[in-house]
């Protein structure tokens, strides 16, 4: 039976899901655990069919949602990172009387670009990273990394480092992978939060080539109380390039929820 991998490290009080991106699994945190330990009881999960979470079949986000819900703590902070932002969401919609706060990390409600209306990734994008899948499993999944870096000073570094998070852990299958990417090119949540009634924290990458620094203007119109944060130097995975800068920031998030 499919067993989702969940570990708990941390001495704070105040429970902290994180949730990794597409094609990755939770060690892609690792090198923030040092820094927010001591302030946070932090949550990782391997999303299903991700990593350590073999066995389960491709699904949606509402079906991934349900299933780490299941597992997790009440009352905790989500944080989640590009598709994992999608399930962060998904849940906090589902559950707000049961979540302290929402972080989304170089995220958007809706990935994919909508002509000049709405900055993102063109769909015939992510259809073709789904074609390429099944022509070759590896060099597909590399490219995607790569571009998740693109443009930092430490670019080499933190795509090596994507790279073996992928590696040291089982890999998903084409189907899970593809389904990931399906839920990027379909999935739609800009209406459902603006009614969000919890703490809503944005933080971007202003170098960051798939979820583009205009979303975060965007949203700040569409969502008034929820503030954000462009990262100068950072990309598309900002709490690789500069993860104190980042880790202050879920700080703050912490000491303003307790204050």
């Amino acid at each position: 039976m499919a067993a989702l991998y969940w570990q708990t490290v941390g001495e704070g009080k105040q429970d902290l899901v994180l949730l990794h991106g597409w094609g990755l699994n939770a060690q892609v945190w690792q090198t923030m655990i040092p820094r927010i330990a001591s302030q946070f009881r932090v949550h990782l999960v391997d999303l299903p069919g991700y990593g350590r979470s073999q066995g389960f079949a491709p699904m949606d986000i509402q079906s991934m949602a349900d299933i780490v819900w299941s597992q997790a703590p009440k009352n905790a902070i989500w944080l989640g990172w590009s598709l994992g932002g999608h399930v962060a969401s998904r849940i906090t919609l589902d559950h707000p009387h049961e979540v302290v706060g929402l972080i989304s990390v170089a995220s958007s409600p809706c990935f994919r670009a909508e002509g000049n209306q709405w900055p993102g990734i063109k769909p015939d994008v992510l259809l073709g990273f789904e074609h390429q899948l099944s022509a070759d499993f590896h060099r597909t999944v590399e490219r995607f990394l790569a571009l998740q870096t693109l443009g930092t000073e430490s670019a080499r570094n933190d795509a090596r480092m994507l790279k073996s998070v992928v590696l040291e852990q089982p890999i998903p299958t084409v189907e899970v992978l593809n389904a990931g990417l399906e839920s990027l090119r379909t999935e739609d949540l800009r209406d459902e939060l603006k009614a969000l009634p919890v703490p809503f924290l944005r933080i971007y990458g202003y170098l960051d080539g798939l979820v583009p620094r205009k979303v975060a203007v965007l949203l700040d119109e569409m969502y008034p109380n929820s503030p954000s944060v462009v990262m100068r130097n950072s990309a598309h995975a900002p709490f690789i390039s500069h993860p104190d800068e980042f880790c202050e920031y879920l700080i703050d998030f912490l000491n303003r929820l307790e204050g």
